[in-house]
């Protein structure tokens, strides 16, 4: 309001002062200057002095507008304050006035100024929407037309909206319509068919252009959506449908996802799934299908052996006013899976068997199956790798067990043959079945002793019967191949059969003595013990045995040396002369036991001058410690013990008389060194011509009669080695090696002894039933026993 009542006054003022300029300057400006562009020199134009305008007070009033506009005091000149818009100041106006007064004071003038804004094509065309959206049928005609809104531009004349682009599209095109205030519009029309399915939607771009220079343009998108008819009936991706499935796939198990097509949209695309007709009541049952989402389940147990393959038909229909339907086939084929076990059958088993059975004999026909097919239906056989069989197939799935290697019952007295049977699927299955072969025993080992040589040591005065060892041989074979009897081999022994020495029990061989055995007479016995079985024919070995009798401690040593008769005392003389160290006597025991009870040792029991002699513990004799004196009696009295090594220790006692007496005769030191005279022998050497007469004639005779036992006898006997004692007497004079053997009341032991000047024989007694021999060997060789190999050996039988 206060411009137009300022306009209000400055008309009244102006009615009412002298001079007021009723002429209007007119002036024209395009919009949209730059501020502080001169649009005019008001004081040229108006005819005004420059230098006074300060001084009048010149001033610019804009009438019922904002100040765009100003003028210099200095200059006159009339400037643009603010850039000018055209269509904010005057809209839609064709034409558009700025209208000003110019007021000076002294005197006052008043001057009407009118500016015209000329437009400038500064404003492109504008739709009211940037996005136009049009739903058309694809059922509508072509020639269809549509209204689309139109395009809006601020400036005017020419710059205004002058016409419509449409982008290219086979379906549309638009005609540009003028209405009646002159402003542009474009009517969209249809030029062909539409088809939903092909094209559902078409995207076109509207474009609005003015008429200034140069032209401006403003675009809106056109969206075109086409509305769907129920046209297009529901299609499946393929018209037959081969599935796989595996057996004993689970309930519920999603077999396939039909997916029907339909080209329409909405409910014209609301597909339902059925089986038609000809889909069979077996197969409905065994599958089952979801109506709205396609999907075919597992509703019952699939098993490939009982049905393999199922057909069936799926309809989908749209739900359209006008519904329409499409159909597939649908086959099912069930695979096999490696659910069915193989299965073994025994057609033949033949148990039990001898153990000596042929080799390639069958002992078992067996047969194999499997219910499933392809890999899952092939099978293999196989028994053990470390038994004697094997299997042979004779024809399809029919195997035959036959012996490979030789059976042996006391290795293995029973097979446990397990017959496998593997399928090849994945994973395999197997089955199996364990079948008992028996064997039957065969007599074909012989008894065996657990040792090839039995060694028994027997104490002599055994009691007869008593039992000696057990001699147990193995047979492992079965009853009566299994059942021994043991015998002795016949043999005889100095005319003496072993089965009168010994026994065994036929049943357990145990083998008992049948005497009592005398170490002395015999020493030991070698046999032989045969162990035989009771099959058919009956198998035997046999074992030697050797019986060694053990001496005992049961002969007392005898004095066979120096000789005396029975209880009497032995006298001897030696001259009173005699030296230091000189041999008195020599005392000499023999022992029958064995070597070790037979070691005689010797003690003085009694001595009339323990100073006087001494006696050697080892080989008896009796030296002189010192020489005789006057004070010496003239008789000695000694009573020398001989004892064994037994134990209990046995002995026996000589007692010697030893008288001494003055001779001519040189006493002797020793006798090895002294040669005796031989009158003093005169008893003497009458009983030894009568002794080696003796011996001489025995001797004769018995070699006669062994003559003629080996001449009648077709085999010589092997008679027992004769049985020997050694007794070893030790002198510091050499003896020679000589032996003495007899079985007679008496025996005679004949020791040489060398002298310088001649021999010295002694013959002593023995008691009847002694069985001795005596061997002198060289001196120094010690206690030793007496071999079989000794060097020469003198026998005499008396």
């Amino acid at each position: 309001m206060e411009p137009f009542q300022r306009y209000v006054l400055l008309v009244i003022l102006v009615s009412f002062v002298h001079h007021i300029s009723a002429s209007v300057t007119h002036y024209s400006i395009p919009e949209e200057m730059k501020e502080g562009s001169v649009v005019a020199n008001l004081a040229t134009d108006l005819s005004l002095d420059v230098k006074t305008l300060k001084q009048r007070k010149m001033r610019l009033d804009t009438i019922a507008n904002k100040k765009f506009l100003d003028v210099n005091k200095e200059t006159g000149e009339l400037y643009i304050v603010e850039k000018i818009d055209r269509e904010y100041i005057c809209n839609t106006k064709l034409s558009c006035y700025l209208k000003l007064e110019v007021i000076l004071e002294n005197p006052v003038r008043i001057f009407n100024i009118e500016v015209e804004i000329l437009d400038m094509n500064d404003n492109a065309p504008q739709f009211r929407r940037d996005i136009i959206h049009l739903d058309i049928s694809e059922a509508t005609p072509k020639g269809e037309r549509f209204s689309l809104s139109n395009a809006v531009d601020p400036d005017v004349g020419s710059n205004s909206v002058k016409t419509y682009h449409l982008s290219e599209s086979e379906y549309f095109n638009i005609e540009v319509q003028t209405g009646r205030d002159g402003s542009k519009f474009a009517e969209f029309i249809l030029t062909k068919g539409l088809d939903r399915e092909k094209k559902a939607v078409h995207h076109l771009i509207l474009t609005a252009v003015d008429g200034g220079t140069p032209p401006r343009s403003g675009t809106a998108s056109v969206i075109v959506r086409v509305l769907d008819t129920n046209d297009n009936a529901p299609t499946f991706d393929k018209v037959i449908y081969n599935i796989n499935i595996m057996e004993n796939s689970p309930i519920g198990s999603l077999v396939i996802h039909l997916n029907a097509t339909d080209l329409d949209e909405g409910s014209n695309s609301d597909l339902t799934y059925s089986y038609s007709l000809y889909t069979s009541e077996k197969t409905q049952e065994t599958f089952h299908l979801n109506p709205s989402t396609g999907e075919i389940t597992v509703k019952g147990m699939l098993n490939y052996e009982d049905f393999r393959i199922y057909d069936m038909e799926v309809i989908a229909t749209d739900k359209g006013a006008n519904s329409l339907s499409g159909q597939c086939t649908i086959k099912i084929l069930v695979e096999d899976m490696n659910d069915n076990h193989p299965e073994i059958s025994i057609k033949s088993f033949q148990s039990p068997v001898n153990e000596n059975i042929e080799l390639d004999t069958v002992i078992a026909v067996v047969s194999v199956s499997d219910k499933d097919s392809g890999d899952n239906g092939v099978v293999d056989l196989h028994i053990p790798d470390n038994m004697p069989f094997k299997l042979r197939e004779s024809s399809d799935n029919y195997y035959e067990l036959v012996v490979s290697e030789p059976l042996d019952r006391e290795k293995v007295p029973e097979y446990d043959i397990t017959f496998t049977v593997t399928d090849r699927g994945f994973p395999p299955l197997s089955d199996n079945e364990t079948m008992t072969l028996e064997l039957l025993d065969v007599n074909d080992n012989v008894p065996q002793f657990s040792q090839s040589f039995y060694t028994i040591r027997v104490m002599e005065n055994n009691a007869p019967g008593a039992l000696l060892s057990s001699l147990t041989a193995f047979d492992p074979d079965l009853h009566e191949n299994q059942y021994l009897v043991y015998f002795i081999l016949e043999k005889e022994i100095a005319n003496t059969s072993m089965s009168m020495l010994f026994s065994i029990n036929p049943e357990n061989g145990n083998l008992y003595a049948l005497k009592t055995f005398d170490y002395e007479i015999e020493k030991d016995f070698l046999f032989h013990i045969e162990a035989r079985d009771s099959g058919s024919p009956p198998l035997s070995s046999n074992v030697t045995v050797h019986i060694i009798i053990v001496d005992q401690n049961d002969n007392a040593p005898v004095i066979v040396s120096p000789w005396r008769a029975h209880g009497s005392v032995v006298e001897e003389k030696i001259p009173r002369s005699t030296e230091k160290g000189s041999l008195v006597a020599k005392v000499i025991a023999l022992d029958t036991d064995s070597v070790h009870n037979s070691r005689i040792t010797y003690q003085f029991l009694q001595v009339t001058d323990a100073t006087l002699f001494s006696l050697d513990q080892y080989n008896g004799e009796i030296r002189t410690m010192r020489m005789f004196s006057y004070r010496d009696p003239r008789h000695q009295r000694m009573v020398v013990i001989a004892k064994d090594n037994g134990e209990p220790a046995l002995s026996a006692t000589v007692t010697i008389k030893l008288s001494t007496m003055e001779t001519a005769v040189k006493a002797f030191s020793d006798m090895t060194e002294v040669p005796l005279e031989y009158d003093i022998f005169s008893d003497l050497n009458l009983y030894l011509v009568i002794g080696l007469g003796s011996v001489s004639f025995l001797l004769l005779i018995t070699i006669l009669v062994t003559i003629v036992l080996k001449c009648q006898k077709v085999k010589p006997s092997k008679a027992a080695a004769p049985c020997r004692n050694s007794v070893i007497s030790e002198r510091n004079s050499t003896i020679a090696d000589s032996t003495l053997v007899s079985n007679d009341a008496y025996w005679y032991s004949l020791f040489l002894a060398e002298t310088r000047k001649g021999k010295l024989v002694v013959r002593q007694p023995v008691p009847k039933g002694s069985r001795y021999i005596v061997s002198s060997l060289p001196r120094g060789t010690g206690l030793t026993d007496t071999s079989d190999s000794a060097a020469s050996t003198l026998q005499v039988r008396v």
